[in-house]
């Protein structure tokens, strides 16, 4: 059963399909979707997908986001006389899984709503009105009926700090909300083509669940106790069901390749007030592209002494401002005593606010880390306005530069221990010099590139390769357009030393220099000697850099006699 909204609206689908013995799914389709929590680009939209186990009791499992209100009312009243249903399980109380929480009350008032203890303080403040509750924690079960026993495992931080997994032990099914989902759109219901599907997985893993590598792998042993997953039902995406095994190994050795770095950065945010979630996102995820390890923490949820050695951990502590009063301010406040107790001045301190209305003032803050002699992480991020995509893009800068920073001390190893012929010899591969520039909504990026090759004549294509820990990295995802503008020798070097600049987070890296915009959009740079207008066709991982393959649409040499500059280098193992 397919319903379609207005045609003048994005598009907005809702599919229903049966999974297993009584279990159904209602997929919310949100075909156009382009941005998501931290403002990362979809390419392929992406789905929110409900659950209904019915035994002797029926239970829900998560609702939808608001925008599909009335599309996915309708349908559950299709498959179900809301009255029936005994019990709404909550995964996690964000909103784009929970959105529609008060109005299935509205329709079910008896129903007993079960989550974590988190989770369910979280909904005292979304619902607004008395509700039947059952707190649940690991190894907890309840019991449906006809075979249908529900077992929940505790899965914080996946993403937010009050998630857990439910396992139906009749049909192994295991409900993961977030984890294991992706933004992918489309009427397949489960991963029939992981070719298809693996880079929208690795690219959410990489957004939302590598800054909890740690916790991944936790929920990923106690998966393993369970006696058999046959499907993984999330929240986003298609169901995996032929690809079970392989996509959790992938998880688990992502996660233990994220862990296994030395170098750790703690970061405090609150999942619930202002925008401190999402741009705690955008600073991990800006962290995670250099390989450093981040572990969040949620500070309304937080154990004292679990900061406490958190800190003791971390090469460096990341601190989204909370709320001065309020709900929990006086608890908050305890936990953000301890951390300032616990930080020592060996380690960096980064501070952002959270646009919440009634954020803790920064200063002060700043003031007492300078006085501990610990090292600034990044100046203050201040949120003056709702925050902008360009906020979000700064935020992950500054995140990359720290990561950057604390990796220095490796890299000079690394450095230091290649053959001195390998190295001379590597160097001896000479290439051009370009300068990449992207555009995508309001943020844009550039960067100098050598590392080019044409790669096909048909279609015609070329390869750069990415350090993984480029901020532009973030600008070609595939299906993203960019434009590679290739210098010219004898002229290059004003475009060479510009970019070479180190800019700081959210910097305009365009200030000075002559542009007009491209057709895809991208700038071009006018003292080029040629450009190419291209789009991200694939991309290949390779240690610390990503291979992109990108397909050619437009180019153009302003002068025919001029000259590709070319790089030189002495030695391979730098650029």
């Amino acid at each position: 059963m397919v319903t379609t909204a207005p045609p003048q609206q994005k598009r907005l689908t809702v599919q229903v399909n049966c999974l297993a013995a009584d279990t159904t799914t209602i997929r919310s389709l949100d075909w156009d979707r382009d941005r998501f929590d931290i403002e990362f680009g979809l390419q392929n939209g992406t789905t929110y997908n409900s659950f209904i186990v019915k035994g002797d009791r029926t239970a829900l499992i998560d609702t939808s986001h608001a925008k599909f209100r009335d599309l996915y009312l309708q349908t559950l009243k299709g498959q179900i006389d809301p009255q029936t249903i005994d019990y709404i399980v909550i995964s996690h109380t964000e909103p784009d899984h929970s959105g529609l929480v008060r109005d299935v009350l509205e329709l079910a008032p008896e129903a007993t709503v079960v989550g974590a203890k988190v989770a369910i303080a979280f909904l005292e403040d979304l619902v607004h009105r008395p509700f039947h509750r059952l707190v649940v924690k690991s190894g907890d079960t309840l019991d449906l009926g006809q075979g249908h026993i529900l077992e929940f495992i505790n899965a914080p931080n996946l993403h937010w700090p009050d998630t857990i997994f439910t396992y139906d032990h009749k049909t192994g099914v295991l409900f993961t909300c977030d984890a294991f989902g992706m933004h992918f759109c489309s009427d397949a219901v489960y991963d029939e083509n992981l070719e298809i599907i693996s880079p929208d997985f690795r690219f959410y893993y990489e957004c939302l669940m590598a800054p909890n590598a740690r916790s991944v792998l936790a929920a990923i042993k106690r998966m393993q106790a369970l006696p058999g997953v046959q499907m993984i039902a999330t929240g986003h995406g298609p169901l995996l069901q032929y690809n079970v095994a392989e996509l959790i190994d992938r998880y688990q050795r992502w996660s233990q390749e994220k862990t296994s770095n030395e170098a750790l950065v703690a970061l405090f945010y609150i999942s619930d007030y202002g925008y401190s979630d999402r741009l705690s996102q955008a600073i991990s995820h800006g962290i995670v592209k250099t390989s450093v390890a981040v572990e969040m923490m949620d500070l309304r949820s937080a154990d004292a002494q679990e900061a406490t050695e958190l800190v003791s951990r971390s090469k460096a502590v990341i601190l989204g401002l909370p709320p001065t009063s309020g709900n929990g301010a006086g608890e908050i406040q305890t936990i953000l005593g301890t951390i300032l107790a616990a930080v020592t001045g060996k380690q960096s301190v980064g501070l952002f606010e959270s646009y919440g209305g009634n954020d803790e003032p920064i200063d002060p803050l700043v003031s007492r880390f300078q006085e501990l002699g610990a090292t600034q992480a990044f100046k203050p991020i201040r949120i003056k306005d709702t925050p902008s995509e360009a906020t979000y893009q700064a935020c992950e800068e500054a995140g990359t530069d720290l990561g950057q920073t604390l990796n220095q001390a490796g890299k000079v190893k690394q450095l230091k221990a290649l053959d001195a012929d390998l190295e001379k010899a590597l160097g001896r591969i000479s290439s051009g010099l370009y300068i990449i520039t992207a555009k995508k909504g309001e943020l844009s990026s550039a960067m100098l590139a050598s590392w080019v090759a044409q790669a096909s004549f048909q279609p015609l294509g070329f390869t750069v390769a990415v350090a993984k820990d480029r901020a532009i990295e973030s600008l070609m995802q595939v299906g993203d357009p960019f434009v590679l503008n290739i210098l010219e020798e004898g002229k290059h070097l004003p475009l060479m030393k510009h970019f070479l600049k180190r800019f700081p987070p959210g910097a305009d890296r365009f200030a000075g220099i002559r542009i007009r915009p491209g057709v895809n959009g991208s700038p071009l740079l006018a003292d080029a000697l040629a450009y190419l207008e291209c789009e991200v066709t694939s991309r290949m991982e390779v240690s610390d850099h990503w291979i992109v393959y990108c397909t050619v649409q437009d180019g153009k040499v302003s002068d025919p006699d001029g000259v590709t500059a070319v790089h030189h280098r002495k030695l391979g193992n730098y650029y």
